[in-house]
Parts: C-alpha cells; structure tokens; sequence
C-alpha cells in the first residue's frame, strides 16, 4: 500500500533490464518506494546495487514476454513477495530492424508479439490484480512511433500504435476502480537498443522519462510525453497530408 503521504511502497518492474524502466524504478525508489520486483527471462541475477543503496529491497522473478500464459503468475509472484503493487512499468520490447524484417518476416511477426500482444496479456494481468487491491498505477511504455507510424520503421511503430491503443482502452476500463494506467510517449531515447538508429531530433534520457513518469504519477495524469514539447509537435504531424509525411518517413 502508499505510505501515509502517497508514495508507492512497491513496484514492478516488467522488463527487468530495461534502462528506461529501471531508471523510471530508480526514480520512485528516490522517492520513497521499498520493495522492488524485476521480472525478465531468466530473471535478474544481479540487481542495479544503486537500489540497494538507496535503501530498497530488490526481488526478481521470472518473466518472458513470448510466453502470455505465463503472465498472470508471474504478477501473482510478485504480489507474492511484496504484497499489493503500488506501481506496474511495463517496459519490455524489441527494436530490430526494419530491413531485416523485411527480409525475414517470421522475425517480424515475432518481434510484433512481443511489443504487442506480450504487453496485452501482462497488461490484463496487471489490470486484474489492480482491479482487486482496488489501487495502483500501472505505467505503459509507448512511443511517439506509433502516434503516427514512419515508413523506416512501420513493423515497430505499428505495433506501438496498437499498444498506445490497448493501454487507453485499458485506463477507461479501469474507470473507477481506484487503478488507473498512465501512458509514457517518449521519442528517441539513446540506449543499447536504440544504438544501431540514427539520433532523432528532441531527444530523452532515460532519466528524463523517469522524471516525466514521477510526474505524471504524483499529478494523476493519463499520458506524458517525454520531452513535452513532442506533445503539440506529434500533434501537427497527424494532421500532416500523407504525401508529405511519406516523404518524411523515407
């Protein structure tokens, strides 16, 4: 449960080696969180030891995005060991590459399992147990890619439009419950899975989402974006005639 003052006690991390999820965990443990879950293939060996230093308890359990009838135990271990959850990130994903998925589409259809209907089987487990405690947030990692979708990358961007969709239309289930869903759109991000892309203009720290997310948790909004100024920009665009915007995306 929040302490006395309204900060997460516990959270969870699903995707347990992500650097914009775990800097997003680092961020609310900063803020007074106690007990963290990362939950990743074959779990998380060695924790970040900055979250031990800051005084948090780190637990790891299993999670695999491929594997949706997984889900709703990997949630019902976490609860296990921390009790109710405060804060659900749900950061996993795959970026690859819009050449090969061309060239191999097999590998885009797995990678489109991933960063989609991974996120909605974990997201409706998620859900149920948020319903239950009557409490909680669950923040969901989307990206500027799919508010409007760009020839270089359409297999990723898709598949993040679908997910920006689920999560709205999760939140608006949720209406009421006393859980709530916060949407994160960041735009380029330099991590290790964003290494082999060429930088984007307006780009994000990992620790700027964080802050963006502490943001939007301690305001009660529904989406952030990260930087803001991405928010009236990607506006713009979707109004943008498609013949140009096609010449944009090359």
């Amino acid at each position: 449960m929040r302490d006395s003052v309204g900060r997460a006690r516990t959270v969870l991390l699903l995707g347990g080696r992500s650097e914009i999820g775990l800097a997003i965990v680092e961020r609310l443990v900063r803020d007074g969180a106690r007990e963290v879950v990362l939950a990743a293939r074959g779990g998380v060996e060695t924790p970040p030891g900055v979250l031990a230093a800051l005084g948090a308890s780190v637990h790891s359990v299993e999670f695999d995005a491929a594997q949706p009838d997984a889900h709703t135990g990997t949630v019902a271990g976490a609860v296990g060991l921390v009790g109710d959850l405060d804060v659900v990130v749900d950061a996993f994903g795959v970026l690859g590459d819009q050449a090969a998925y061309e060239a191999d589409p097999a590998s885009a259809a797995r990678a489109a399992a991933v960063n989609y209907t991974g996120h909605v089987s974990a997201g409706l487990a998620v859900a149920a147990r948020l319903r239950e405690q009557g409490h909680g947030v669950l923040v969901v990692l989307s990206s500027v890619a799919g508010v409007r979708v760009r020839r270089f990358n359409f297999v990723y961007g898709s598949a993040k439009a679908g997910l920006d969709g689920f999560a709205q239309g999760l939140a608006d289930s949720l209406h009421g419950s006393g859980a709530r869903v916060l949407v994160v759109r960041p735009g380029y991000v330099p991590t290790r899975m964003s290494a082999h892309v060429a930088p984007a203009p307006f780009p994000a720290t990992p620790g700027q989402v964080a802050e963006a997310v502490a943001s939007g948790l301690r305001s009660g909004a529904t989406t952030v974006w990260a930087p803001r100024v991405l928010r009236p920009l990607f506006t713009g665009m979707r109004l943008m005639p498609r013949a140009l915007w096609r010449r944009l995306g090359r």
